[in-house]
């Protein structure tokens, strides 16, 4: 099986994803007859969290947290915020928008031809309360721990073994705390094998129904949205797609 984490340290992927995190709603969709929304992805997720009541001033973790805009977006109410990604041109990106409020990402039209933009930081982001590391979601330190909030974005069907990452949530959520995961089920053997998907197989059922089957003992599902996303190629290709996100809360 191929690396999947390998192609995240590409500059074609760099651009796209900060484009997809950063970047206007002119610039993640030029076309007004296209699929245009005009809250980022980033945001929309976020905003799950702060409607289900996530306690300010708390600690949150954003795990496969790419380029970093969600984690800032969570730093303008939380005290802490820490990150980790495993490809370190991403965190390093991250880590530049917070240290100089802007990174330069070229807006490809076609072929070659482009046009060199910067994307800034998020309004009312604190960079000095979020940290971001390179690291391994299937294996996280012992240290980290009853965080208010966790974050996993589009991460499970990216991951060899995301039932590894999934038992580890009960330790990294604080009991009351939240867990909102968000997946587009694009199960792929070239980035987990099939034994290893969650549900998406006749014989598992649906990923929801073998979600609820791995958290269930620990967490309530609160809410279930089509969360719809965009991820611009260059001005006439594009990645349209509709994540499941789910809401979860800690037993106590």
């Amino acid at each position: 099986m191929s690396d999947p984490s390998n192609d995240y340290e590409s500059g074609e992927l760099l651009s796209q994803y900060l484009i997809f995190h950063y970047g206007t709603t002119e610039d993640r969709m030029p076309w007004k007859f296209g699929p245009r929304l005009t809250e980022s992805f980033p945001e929309s997720c976020v905003r799950l969290l702060l409607e289900a009541g996530l306690r300010p001033d708390g600690r949150a973790l954003d795990v496969g947290c790419a380029v970093g805009a969600a984690a800032y977006v969570l730093s303008r109410s939380m005290s802490a915020v820490r990150a980790v990604d495993t490809s370190q041109s991403f965190t390093a990106a991250a880590e530049r928008i917070g240290r100089e409020g802007r990174h330069p990402v070229d807006l490809i039209f076609s072929g070659d031809i482009s046009r060199r933009i910067d994307v800034v930081l998020p309004v009312g982001a604190q960079p000095e309360r979020v940290r971001f590391e390179t690291g391994d979601a299937h294996a996280l330190p012992e240290a980290w721990c009853d965080f208010d909030a966790v974050l996993a974005c589009n991460l499970l069907c990216r991951m060899a073994r995301p039932a590894a990452f999934l038992e580890q949530l009960p330790h990294l959520v604080r009991p009351g705390g939240l867990l909102l995961l968000t997946t587009p089920g694009t199960w792929l053997e070239s980035c987990t094998p099939r034994e290893f998907w969650i549900g998406a197989t006749p014989e598992r059922g649906a990923p929801l129904e073998a979600l609820k089957a791995a958290l269930g003992d620990d967490f309530t599902l609160e809410q279930r949205v089509d969360q719809p996303f965009c991820i611009r190629e260059h001005l006439r290709k594009y990645q349209w797609s509709v994540a499941e996100a789910t809401l979860w809360r800690r037993k106590t």
